[in-house]
């Protein structure tokens, strides 16, 4: 579909499918989808479902701040089955502002009815993120989960020299080994450490490549070649942008 899609569903008797998979639980689940993503209900025709479907297009905001700021909301790109699992209070909370969009698309159309729309799309908005948050906390135990398998497929790609074959790790790279979207996993990262994935995976390899620079005697620049750096350079300038020390400064502060 061409467009924004949020939807606040029950599903005793289905389940709904996005993409490859299925979300991960049944009852007060919020999903988010941008423009071109795909949604199925299933094979067969006896589920049922129930709830609020809301359905924008970009035009409808593109000359408003959240026309701007809407790529910003992490969980439009979320994978399947990172649904905002919703608390009884949250989700009528939710359901009121749903039902003031309702009443203003039956309204007669002014000059206003365009910002009206906008005002309460944008509070829905970020009444989610802070439903997410709050998720990222009540989850923890299988947040910290995540953590541990982020933490060991680090090690293991350091430890493990893959930079030699597969250059510096991506975001990408590393949310598809745990199986959650980029954004979801930087959101759960920054919730428990404070830091994003970006900031977090740079941690890691500036503490191996002062492992490796305490300990080995090869050169600075076969060392940043075996963290997957294609330029010593670049090695170089985030070394000395997270420690004020250049790799060869670090390495005689040893001796």
């Amino acid at each position: 579909m061409n467009f924004y899609t949020i939807l606040l569903k029950r599903c005793p008797d289905g389940k709904m499918k996005y993409g490859q998979k299925y979300y991960d639980f049944d009852e007060g689940v919020l999903d988010f989808m941008e423009p071109g993503q795909i949604v199925s209900t299933g094979e067969g025709s006896d589920q049922k479902y129930e709830g609020w479907w809301l359905v924008f297009h970009s035009d409808l905001i593109r000359n408003y701040p959240l026309g701007k700021t809407i790529k910003e909301y992490g969980f439009f790109s979320y994978a399947v089955n990172e649904a905002l699992h919703l608390s009884d209070k949250e989700k009528a909370m939710l359901i009121g502002i749903l039902k003031n969009i309702e009443e203003e698309y039956n309204t007669s159309i002014d000059k206003f009815s365009q910002d009206v729309m906008e005002s309460h799309l944008g509070l829905f908005l970020n009444y989610s993120n802070r439903f997410y948050n709050r998720q990222f906390i009540t989850r923890k135990p299988e947040n910290d989960d995540l953590l541990l398998k982020m933490e060991t497929f680090l090690d293991d790609y350091f430890d493990l020299d893959k930079g030699l074959e597969l250059g510096l790790p991506s975001v990408q790279f590393f949310a598809d080994q745990i199986n959650v979207s980029p954004n979801y996993l930087s959101d759960i990262l920054r919730a428990i450490t404070g830091q994003s994935t970006q900031q977090h995976m740079h941690q890691k390899l500036i503490e191996k490549a002062k492992e490796l620079l305490s300990t080995i005697n090869l050169s600075v620049s076969e060392i940043a070649y075996q963290l997957g750096f294609e330029r010593p350079q670049s090695f170089n300038k985030l070394f000395k942008s997270k420690t004020n020390l250049s790799p060869t400064e670090y390495r005689s502060s040893f001796h």
